[in-house]
């Protein structure tokens, strides 16, 4: 008797078997019994023919043909009769039910052929290790199914090999699911890092692909599991001890050691999230220390840096508005010191430089108004001091000096004057005094030349012509027909009139 665990093995067997009760025959007998079957399935067939077939076949007068019964050929017309045999007398025998048993003694071993080769391969993957009971199930209704067999009762053989046959289809249609499921929990376990549990997930999935490309990156990863679980150790140490990015590194470490690892990708999250964190709050603080210091680019800088780590926070915006109207209060606040340091210096025009700097960044500014509104008369009275002041000469045109006197009485009328005013005053009104001193100039010529001095006289021709001039610069101009004209510019100083000018065209055409 074969046990549940063993192999379904077929069962060697015969075309025919003994029926039970009967007696064994001799060997000769036995070599008689193997042609006994084929030898009455011929006898029905020519049976069938001689009833059916041959009638039709024999003679045209429509009489029946017949056939001895013991097989020998009619005798012809006219013939002696043939000589009778005797012939012993045959054992009975049941053709019918020995073909019926043998077709379905054919039918249960095909059916077991199917089942034994699937064993085998479901045997050859392993199914003993990762499906033992539901293999047990199948050779228990396998070995049912030879007890019906060796009784001669093939159907109800039949039945339990096709029982046991679907039992090992269905086991094997199971493959794939048994097979991911031992990948699901190799990589449970990698995750886990639970080494008791991975090693029979692993066994199983070798046992069923062993050549999937899935198992080997399985393999890869248990190779690294003990130094993947060593490096995260040490992260959450580091973590512990506040050192996010000692732990950040270790993590980073960990992830390229184990790319598929969630465990070491989630927990790099966590840190890089409390890292970033760390750091947010560390530039928050660093830039306001610097703001309370009045370090504005140091201050732009952290806060830039809390912007990258966290882009959408409220908290990094507000100190972006804090700094930029604290650097706005500051330098309005140095453009009006600045300002008003220009005023005492009586640097009108710097002075209104920078309240027009300050209006710009806010136009509603009552320092920058009035301060303004004060300057601006002032460097303009200033620019057009320091304009006669660079040019005295120009003095000699009494236009410019009648401006220059208006200008001086504004001049006076400022209160306070202040020191750089009041020396102007006092230098262009000494020039302007100077300037409105006429010196006296001789001209000399030949009396043949007609002369004239620009801007001041025709003299015509003289030998000799006293004019009485501003200092300043002058220029005479000779003519007379038939020569080249002449031209002299002579500057008179109110220090000292100049030498006598002589003028007279001496170069003829």
């Amino acid at each position: 008797m074969t046990r549940p665990s063993d192999p379904v093995k077929p069962i060697p067997f015969s075309v025919a078997e003994p029926t039970p009760g009967e007696a064994v025959a001799p060997a000769t007998a036995s070599g008689q019994s193997r042609w006994l079957v084929p030898a009455l399935l011929l006898l029905v067939l020519l049976a069938l023919a001689v009833v059916f077939w041959l009638p039709g076949q024999l003679g045209g007068d429509g009489s029946p043909a017949t056939l001895a019964v013991d097989g020998k050929p009619p005798a012809a017309p006219g013939a002696p009769p043939a000589a009778s045999v005797t012939t012993p007398p045959e054992p009975a025998a049941s053709p019918w039910s020995d073909a019926q048993q043998a077709r379905l003694r054919q039918e249960a071993q095909e059916v077991l052929a199917q089942l034994v080769e699937l064993q085998f391969t479901l045997e050859e993957r392993g199914a003993t290790s990762w499906a033992g009971p539901a293999l047990d199930n199948a050779k228990a209704a396998a070995t049912r199914g030879d007890a019906h067999y060796q009784a001669r009762e093939f159907t109800a053989a039949t039945e339990q090999y096709r029982d046991s046959l679907a039992q090992l289809q269905a086991l094997e249609m199971r493959i794939p699911d048994i097979l991911q499921a031992a990948m699901t929990a190799a990589a449970d376990a990698l995750e886990k890092g639970d080494a008791d549990a991975l090693q029979p997930a692993l066994d199983t999935a070798e046992l069923l692909a062993p050549a999937d490309s899935a198992l080997e990156t399985l393999r890869q990863r248990a190779a690294v599991m003990s130094a993947l679980q060593a490096k995260l150790d040490t992260a959450l140490a580091l973590e512990r001890d506040g050192d996010l990015a000692g732990a950040e590194a270790a993590l980073r470490a960990a992830t390229q050691l184990d790319p598929a690892s969630r465990r070491a990708a989630d927990a790099l999250g966590r840190v890089q999230t409390a890292h970033a964190e760390q750091r947010y709050q560390s530039a928050m603080s660093n830039g306001y220390t610097a703001l309370d210091e009045g370090r504005f680019d140091a201050a732009a800088s952290a806060f830039a840096r809390a912007r990258s780590l966290q882009p959408d926070s409220p908290e990094t915006e507000a100190a972006m508005a804090e700094l930029r109207a604290t650097q706005t209060a500051d330098r309005l606040g140095k453009l009006q010191r600045k300002a008003q340091n220009l005023e005492a210096q009586e640097a009108w025009s710097d002075a209104v430089a920078n309240y027009e700097e300050a209006l710009a960044v806010d136009p509603t500014l009552v320092f920058a108004q009035e301060g303004l509104a004060r300057a601006q008369p002032r460097a303009r009275l200033d620019s057009e001091l320091r304009e006669a002041l660079a040019a005295p000469e120009r003095l000699s045109d009494p236009a410019v000096a009648r401006n220059l006197e208006k200008v001086l009485a504004q001049a006076r009328a400022v209160a306070p004057q202040g020191t750089l005013l009041s020396t102007q005053i006092e230098q262009l009104t000494q020039l302007l005094a100077r300037a409105n001193t006429p010196v006296t100039v001789t001209l000399r010529s030949d009396q043949l030349t007609a002369v004239l001095v620009q801007r001041v006289a025709r003299l015509g021709q003289f030998g000799e012509h006293s004019l009485a001039l501003r200092p300043g610069t002058y220029t005479a101009v000779g003519t007379r027909d038939g020569y080249r004209d002449v031209r002299k510019t002579f500057t008179v100083s109110p220090d000292s009139p100049p030498d006598p000018i002589f003028i007279a065209c001496t170069d003829p055409v």
